[in-house]
């Protein structure tokens, strides 16, 4: 079977490391899932836009009877993990293919700065049954230790800088900067936690696009003297600890 195509006109950042992508960001907690199905009308069906590798599609079909899960990019939908409640297909937000009022909830994970938003809630006005819920949700810092978090400053500001795509700053405004359509929906402050060993911190780094950007145009790779610079206060490489991201959440009521 041929490999589905890329959604037209779609700006891809990831695409180009869908392995690396899949194997180093991290999953979202239990909670947060818990959170949508508690606060959606019903939990018959929900659509997760932009899902990327399907993490968050899985965790949706643990509450939810079927999970759409759509993503623009070909090769994250190529790699995404089958389940029997989840079906993929490549779309972009704003033009999902999905019917009419077909789901109870949309959840939006660490995407919804790529979109264009005012077209992404005309779509979500069509596929949500009136009174469901749209949920956006998505981290930018995280935090092991004071001494470590300052080497990761470094990396993402001093070293990566301007390579960083622009859109990524409304997570660092806490999408405070995003028009909102739907009246607000309350949710509690939840977080993703990992333990993690060096090894898997250097590979979520360098799933970030901006290092993947930073890396095309200069040549240079800066994790081997990041890894050099965290280790003096991680201790034992292969030993774990704790990775902790504060999730930025914005829900809406649908009609």
């Amino acid at each position: 079977m041929a490999a589905p195509e890329a959604a037209p006109g779609f700006r891809d950042h990831f695409s180009g490391h869908a392995a690396v992508y899949k194997s180093y960001r991290p999953s979202y907690p239990a909670a947060l899932f818990d959170a949508i199905a508690a606060r959606s009308p019903a939990t018959d069906a929900a659509w997760d836009c932009a899902c990327g590798n399907g993490q968050a599609s899985i965790g949706l079909a643990a509450k939810f009877d079927l999970v759409y899960a759509t993503d623009a990019s070909a090769q994250q939908i190529d790699g995404a993990e089958p389940h029997p409640r989840v079906r993929y297909s490549v779309a972009p937000a704003e033009d999902s293919g999905l019917a009419p009022q077909s789901v109870d909830a949309v959840l939006v994970a660490q995407a919804l700065h790529w979109f264009d938003i005012e077209r992404f809630y005309d779509e979500v006005e069509r596929v949500v049954r009136r009174g469901g819920l749209v949920v956006a949700a998505g981290y930018e810092g995280h935090l092991v230790s004071p001494e470590i978090d300052a080497v990761t400053m470094h990396l993402s500001v001093d070293v990566i800088g301007s390579h960083w795509p622009p859109e990524g700053h409304h997570l660092r405004t806490k999408y405070d900067d995003i028009p909102r359509r739907f009246p607000p929906v309350d949710f509690p402050d939840l977080a993703i936690e990992v333990d993690w060993s060096l090894d898997q911190l250097m590979g979520y780094y360098a799933s970030w696009s901006g290092l993947q950007r930073y890396r095309k145009a200069t040549g240079e790779d800066p994790l081997p003297k990041t890894r050099d610079a965290i280790a003096k206060h991680w201790g034992d490489p292969a030993e774990p600890r704790r990775v902790t991201w504060p999730l930025v959440i914005m829900a809406g009521r649908v009609g």
